[in-house]
């Protein structure tokens, strides 16, 4: 009974929640605490059953599953904090640089300039959507959150508003628009044209970031959060660059750069990822493509950002080496407290994995004869909110899913992944490095994460498996 994956998983959620909220643990050590502890009730049986799946061979199964509990937890803490380490810390670089140089701040006058206060979040909405289809969610949001944090300080409200339209776009972006991983799988697993996951994943996207944004202005009317103090956005500096003329700030090409290079570089290796597979794939590339290839891998394009905006601070504060060290400082410690706590949150969320749970839930929904739409919805959503990843419940559900696929539906298969990309929106807490990168980089507490971050993904999740329902029926394309 205790070996159950959902008791385990019971046990997690009590010691991460009730460690956070009840207890007052450092969100680090909840997730720290819950890890253990799941590993500890982990039986080896399903260590190995797990590995098996993900292609381990037999030998390394075993090992995985002979590794001590700390090791395996060490691990998947160290897996986590290498696929975002240099990110968050270049992110964190790239922000601090920005608000310091007034780069922010020049950004934020363009963007007011064009669509007045009313619409700038609207304007954050749109233009987080858009850069969520090539770059990844966390990404776009790195880049995004210290402009949103510049705007608030100009409007002198909405900042709750401002970090929810930031996460809308980019969220549902890179769930339902490839090139991002989760769409790409998608459209290999189950037999969908890229070019009509691409439209239908947009149209989609777009009715479900409305939607978002309204439950976002919603959400600020009932809760007053403000723009809090921290280390790398202190509210005196961010303050005193908006009272700054105009001709004291950088011009628009340079405070730009630092997002613009990342953006760029990624971007560009994204679609040559996606559209010409064979120059990538060649033995012999030619010049540019390997330069495209090396330039455009996402760690190397944020410290290219990161580059830029140091240049910016440079040109804009000559002879103030001490202000720049110190900028420079501060970004990098706040980093460090975001990374451990994100860490830990991926090795939570891995040692679940281990515990066999999706494969458990694949075996219970096996010969379920739901309507096959929210069927797919409802298997990635349940396995989403059981382990963390939004990418590992869309590769289960696709994987549950894709033989029925190919049946002969009154439907095109589209409308599955498209069901199965909005599934994976439900429900982020915890166990999600996303929920603790939202939360650490725009200073919301838990509580306010989980009753803000949390519903909005949940409700555009939703909204998308209504218009995927009403789609299949007026235009099956089948």
């Amino acid at each position: 009974m205790l070996e159950d994956p959902f008791v385990i998983l019971g046990v997690g959620m009590v010691i991460v929640v009730g460690g956070i909220i009840w207890l007052r643990l450092n969100p680090f050590l909840a997730l720290l605490i819950a890890a253990l502890v799941v590993a500890w009730m982990t039986p080896l049986t399903s260590i190995e059953a797990f590995a098996l799946s993900k292609g381990f061979s037999p030998d390394a199964a075993r090992d995985l599953a002979g590794k001590a509990i700390g090791e395996r937890v060490a691990l998947a803490f160290g897996n986590t904090a290498g696929q975002i380490g240099i990110l968050i810390a270049m992110a964190a670089v790239i922000g601090k640089c920005m608000l310091v140089s007034g780069a922010a701040e020049r950004i934020v006058r363009s963007i007011l300039g064009i669509t007045g206060e009313k619409k700038a979040p609207l304007a954050f909405l749109s233009s987080s959507f858009f850069l969520g289809i090539p770059v990844f969610f966390d990404t776009v949001f790195y880049l995004m959150i210290p402009l949103a944090k510049a705007m608030a300080m100009r409007l002198k409200k909405s900042y709750l508003l401002l970090v929810l339209c930031v996460t809308a776009g980019a969220a549902m972006a890179n769930s339902l628009v490839p090139p991002t991983p989760g769409p790409l799988f998608l459209i290999v697993e189950m037999n969908i044209p890229i070019g009509m996951m691409m439209v239908g994943g947009f149209l989609v996207g777009l009715v479900t970031i409305l939607v978002g944004y309204l439950f976002a202005a919603w959400a600020n009317k009932k809760w007053e959060i403000p723009l809090r103090d921290s280390l790398d956005a202190p509210l005196k500096e961010i303050q005193r660059l908006a009272e700054k003329s105009s001709s004291q700030l950088p011009s628009m090409g340079l405070a730009v750069s630092p997002i613009v290079i990342p953006l760029f570089l990624i971007s560009i290796k994204a679609a040559m990822d996606t559209f010409f597979v064979d120059l990538v794939n060649d033995p012999d590339p030619i010049l540019l493509v390997e330069l495209i290839n090396f330039f455009g891998e996402k760690n190397l394009a944020l410290i290219l950002g990161g580059l830029a905006a140091l240049a910016t601070v440079v040109y804009q504060k000559v002879g103030e080496k001490d202000e720049i060290a110190k900028a420079v400082q501060g970004a990098i410690t706040s980093a460090g407290v975001i990374i451990l706590i994100t860490a830990a949150g991926g090795a939570f969320g891995a040692m679940l994995q281990q515990t066999g749970i999706s494969l458990r839930i694949a075996a219970l929904t096996s010969d379920y004869q739901m309507a096959l739409i929210p069927l797919a919805f409802f298997i990635t959503a349940l396995v989403r909110t059981a382990q963390g990843s939004a990418t590992v419940a869309m590769i289960t559900a696709s994987g549950i899913l894709a033989g029925m696929s190919q049946a002969n539906l009154e439907y095109h298969q589209l409308y599955l992944g498209l069901s199965i990309a909005c599934g994976s929106k439900l429900v982020p807490w915890m166990n999600d490095s996303g929920f603790w990168i939202v939360c650490k980089m725009s200073n919301l507490t838990e509580k306010e994460a989980l009753k803000t971050f949390s519903p909005l993904l949940t409700i555009m999740g939703f909204t998308g498996l209504l218009v995927i329902l009403i789609a299949a029926k007026i235009f099956p394309l089948a």
